[in-house]
């Protein structure tokens, strides 16, 4: 999820979006993608330009009230030396705080203090840390290369059956939102059967087949790194060289003249090869997010190899982040609607971060308690449990009222009553006008991203099973707290462009983004 910052099928009809307030992205919820406090850039390519001054005078005349220049989209905002000075940080220092997280429990315990604290009184050097720390391996690269072939297969070769099996499970070929360019791109949603399919295998070769060891993440989890970090920085540079030289869709490109943003921040819309494998698609949802699941069960079966059992505070983590993975599958239809997909270009941030950023920094909770075993007292694992149910529970319910308002169009109840809403129009790149409903009503009428609210409860219940006494599991809820805060910002601030006197008529009736009465 970014990471990735870590997000049932939206029906809405592409030409008449009803809603536009974007939820985290899963995983990112979402997660990692959100990170970067970049400011996204106004500049297009040359064929995005000459579209949008062959069609803004055809549709002036059906624009009395809006601003003659269509609104933009994507990465919409100015590229200051702020911008860039921390596009070249994050580059440089992403990796390093990957390293420095996984490094600390596997030489410290889990302690982020004991590191830093050798290094100043000059017990350890940088040098004898990196030498400490397994390297990679070609065992680690065979498991890498076979896990990720594995999931291409399921992806591209396997079409969705659960839609079919499934009720209420929205599958199989569905409709992306409208790209800045006015186009709507096609996915085969089958996330769910793939996850089904890997851990059914998963199971069947703990019980019977004897294959490899249900340890074998863990056991080469260091060179797993190594690995990752190759995909990662080997798929965001092809998307970087695709789209100057064979981009899926030159109209969605938007280039800045620095090649340090480029790379970072991306520059196609939505890369693809083929017809059918779509980079975001695949890349934020199964080499990461299938394997979230899988990491944690690996986490559990080292803790009953070492010490002889599985501590509740361990059953408590795998528990509530598979249900927050399942929703994320369950959903994913409804996932081509949210900002990772309508907003977002491919870049480093998301290629590098959905490989390396998602699976080591979003399972740091039970790779702590491989470390630290914590069995909690009764009060305080139920306290964890519920804690992260209402989190989920408000998380789901309130994305469920905006799927429900834009399926039927606000012809709904929305607890018990019909929703109420406030009416606006857009403008895409491409000169069409389009009408959006913002709703007033339920969750979203308590705030703006009540959705964001319940995430971060449920994001506070996964550190908390770690109990209190090292920091290294709290940078979850630290990090998610950050992402989440600045994507309100992220987000409002595109809705701002996007609808102008209307989205001011809505932070009126709406005046909270994440807190009622306090923020």
């Amino acid at each position: 999820m970014v990471i990735t910052s870590l997000v049932g099928g939206v029906r809405t009809r592409p030409e008449t979006p009803l809603c536009s307030l974007h939820h985290c992205e899963h995983l990112g919820s979402v997660k990692w993608r959100s990170i970067s406090p970049y400011n996204y850039i106004m500049t297009t390519a040359d064929a995005v330009r000459k579209r949008h001054k062959g069609s803004s005078s055809g549709a002036q005349a059906g624009v009395k009230d809006r601003a003659e220049e269509p609104v933009q989209w994507g990465r919409a905002w100015e590229v200051d030396w702020f911008s860039l000075s921390g596009v070249i940080l994050l580059l440089c220092f992403a990796p390093f705080i990957v390293f420095f997280f996984i490094m600390a429990c596997d030489q410290y315990q889990c302690s982020i203090s004991h590191p830093l604290l050798d290094l100043y009184n000059g017990d350890a050097t940088l040098l004898t840390i990196w030498n400490l720390a397994p390297s990679f391996t070609w065992a680690a690269a065979k498991i890498y290369a076979i896990w990720v072939t594995f999931q291409v297969v399921l992806y591209m070769c396997v079409p969705d059956f659960m839609h079919k099996i499934l009720p209420g499970y929205v599958g199989g070929v569905q409709e992306g939102a409208r790209t800045p360019a006015g186009l709507i791109n096609k996915y085969e949603v089958n996330g769910l059967q793939c996850w089904i399919i890997t851990h059914v295998l998963w199971v069947a070769n703990a019980q019977y087949f004897h294959w490899f060891s249900p340890t074998i993440i863990i056991d080469n989890w260091i060179p797993l790194l190594w690995c990752t970090n190759i995909l990662g920085y080997a798929v965001s540079t092809l998307a970087f060289i695709k789209a100057y030289l064979f981009p899926t869709n030159p109209e969605d490109c938007k280039f800045t003249g620095n090649i340090f943003y480029n790379y970072m921040m991306g520059i196609e819309f939505n890369p693809r090869i083929g017809k059918w494998f779509d980079f975001k698609l695949f890349f934020n949802g199964r080499p990461g997010i299938v394997a979230w699941t899988l990491i944690n069960l690996s986490y559990a079966a080292k803790q009953q190899e070492l010490y002889g059992y599985v501590t509740n505070s361990m059953i408590l983590v795998n528990v509530l982040q598979a249900i927050y993975v399942l929703d994320f599958f369950w959903n994913e239809a409804w996932y081509l609607k949210t900002i990772d997909i309508c907003h977002d270009h491919f870049g480093w941030y998301l290629g590098w971060g959905d490989c390396v950023w998602l699976p080591f920094l979003y399972t740091l909770q039970g790779l702590y308690l491989v470390y630290n075993p914590i069995q909690l007292s009764t009060p305080h694992a139920a306290g964890v449990l519920i804690l992260g149910l209402v989190g989920y529970y408000i998380f789901r319910s309130t994305n469920h009222q905006k799927d429900l308002f834009r399926r039927t169009e606000g012809n709904c109840k929305i607890w018990g009553k019909k929703p109420t809403f406030i009416e606006c129009s857009y403008r895409s790149a491409d000169g069409g006008i389009h009408k959006s409903k913002l709703m007033t009503s339920g969750f979203w009428g308590v705030a703006r991203h009540m959705n964001y609210t319940g995430d971060l409860m449920g994001s506070l219940a996964y550190c908390l099973a770690c109990g209190g006494k090292h920091l290294l599991p709290y940078f979850y809820i630290v990090y998610m707290t950050i992402l989440l805060v600045h994507r309100c910002i992220r987000d409002e601030h595109r809705c701002c462009n996007k609808y102008s006197k209307d989205w001011e008529r809505y932070t009126a009736a709406v005046p909270y983004r994440l807190l009622p009465n306090i923020f």
